[in-house]
């Protein structure tokens, strides 16, 4: 016990030790690194200084657009999901107005294959979301194809009700899930 005692107190002191109280005269940059004041003193940081024209650039770095032909280009400048009304596989005008932009990007990034995934919300039978997800996947390749894109270029698979994108037994939840995703191969 007495053993127990005093090495709990030997670890609460090595831990006492290591803390070190904050130096009043640095600043932090925000960054992650501290910047020590002009009178010279240091913080205890060793590198080199973070301006704020240095803390702008990398700020402006990672906010730069995506590279063009990516899949987060696809995501972010062109959309890569359609949705589905209920029990149906039928394009709407929504899903028409995005697909023709992903059939143009396409176009544009002639090398570029996807695979377009059907999916379903949680309601009904595996075996008919399979089937559902399958009629969907087919609906988007269907009208890519229709508007320019090679079929040889598009693969299609199902997931049915197997990867929610949204969870819960609402029909919000269940609208996000009813979906067609073009993902970049």
């Amino acid at each position: 016990m007495r053993t127990k005692l005093v090495s709990l107190f030997a670890a609460l002191f090595l831990v006492a030790a290591c803390e070190t109280t904050p130096d009043e005269s640095a600043s932090t940059s925000g960054a992650g690194t501290t910047t020590s004041s002009s009178s010279g003193s240091s913080s205890g940081v060793t590198g080199t200084a973070v301006t704020p024209e240095a803390t702008e650039a990398t700020t402006d770095s990672m906010m730069s657009e995506p590279v063009p032909g990516s899949a987060e280009d696809l995501t972010i400048n062109v959309g890569d999901r359609v949705f589905f009304s209920f029990d149906k596989s039928m394009i709407n005008a929504a899903a028409e107005k995005t697909l023709k932009r992903q059939a143009a990007w396409m176009r544009q990034y002639a090398t570029v294959t996807i695979t377009v995934e059907g999916h379903a919300d949680e309601r009904g039978t595996r075996e008919y979301n399979l089937a559902l997800g399958e009629r969907r996947s087919m609906a988007v390749k269907n009208f890519l194809v229709a508007l320019g894109v090679s079929s040889s270029r598009i693969a299609t698979i199902s997931y049915g009700k197997e990867r929610p994108d949204a969870l819960g037994h609402s029909e919000a939840a269940w609208s996000q899930n009813r979906r067609g995703v073009s993902t970049l191969n």
